[in-house]
């Protein structure tokens, strides 16, 4: 069955026309500017945002926000960030969401009401990829006891409902702190009973490199942002390396869209400290599986208006 999942964000235009207020005097020139607000990734907007306009382009000119972009400094800002922890990507990913990350995306991956409107719009877009992640492997038929390991846990989002249709997790996250909500959080809502026969999900510390074993599925959702496209094609070979017939990816979709909204979210870092955030296209991931005898079968798009992620089922050629 073909998988098809697009919630479409749509980009409004207002025009507004400028009159020279010299209206008066001979030949009064009027100028019609085009304006875009343009939404951004969630990967780049985790800070709140409210009532802060983040990127307006006057009469199209991609050309003045790029002058604009090159006068700033991101790459600063990373090498700062890596030099406080004293490491590289993945130290600064481990310290952020074992700290300020923990409590933002705790609130974000949670029930609680003390988000803002772009969290509460990132809480939607995920949710919606952990749906459709649980529609693909229902759709080849039931759970029960069927090895899953999700690569990348965080609080447990999918982690607990998988172990709710009866397949054996084994979930792990690089954060301690992430790794701990998701343990209570499955005790709270696993112990409470279920139709189905239900196995506590093994939850350990642990990141994508020193993962082992053999399952029937893996799932890493929303974790390739974190790795350039050099190191992603490795980390896809090893994700592939652990599955017996199906691995499930998701990941923030390289265009030239995407990636310019990327770099203007980068002009808006926000109070708190974000880490580095890479963008993949589906070429380059679907290269990537090819070289280790994997093929997609199914494909998903899904967008609100601050969160994108595209989503694509593998098995082996």
């Amino acid at each position: 069955m073909a998988f098809t999942s697009s919630i479409f964000s749509h980009i409004p235009l207002n025009k507004q026309r400028i009159i020279s207020p010299n209206a008066h005097k001979p030949k009064p020139r009027r100028t019609t500017v085009t304006t875009a607000a343009l939404p951004l990734l969630s990967a780049f907007t985790a800070s709140e945002l409210d009532g802060t306009t983040l990127a307006v382009i006057g009469g199209g000119s991609v050309a003045a926000l790029a002058a604009t972009i090159s006068l700033t400094d991101p790459e600063r800002r990373r090498r700062l960030q890596a030099e406080e922890v004293g490491g590289g990507d993945k130290e600064v990913v481990r310290e952020y969401f074992n700290n300020s990350g923990f409590q933002r995306w705790r609130k974000i991956y949670g029930e609680t009401d003390e988000v803002n409107r772009v969290q509460k719009d990132i809480r939607l877009g995920h949710s919606q990829t952990v749906e459709n992640v649980l529609k693909m492997l229902k759709d080849e038929g039931s759970l029960e006891g069927v090895s899953v390991c999700d690569a990348g846990c965080g609080t447990g989002c999918l982690a607990i409902p998988l172990a709710k249709e009866g397949a054996v997790v084994y979930a792990s996250d690089i954060s301690a702190a992430m790794v701990a909500e998701a343990e209570k959080q499955a005790k709270e809502q696993l112990q409470a009973g279920s139709e189905k026969k239900v196995v506590m999900p093994k939850f350990e510390v642990n990141d994508l490199e020193s993962l082992n074993g053999k399952y029937d599925t893996v799932v890493c959702l929303d974790v390739l942002i974190h790795y350039p496209q050099s190191k992603a094609d490795g980390m896809i070979a090893h994700l592939a390396s652990l599955s017996e017939n199906r691995l499930l990816l998701s990941f923030a979709p390289k265009t030239f869209y995407y990636d310019l909204l990327k770099r203007v979210g980068e002009l808006f870092p926000g109070p708190s400290k974000a880490t580095r955030a890479y963008l993949h296209s589906e070429a380059d991931v679907e290269r990537a599986l090819k070289k280790v005898g994997w093929k997609i079968r199914k494909r998903g798009l899904i967008t609100t208006q601050f969160y994108f992620s595209r989503l694509v089922e593998a098995i082996p050629a």
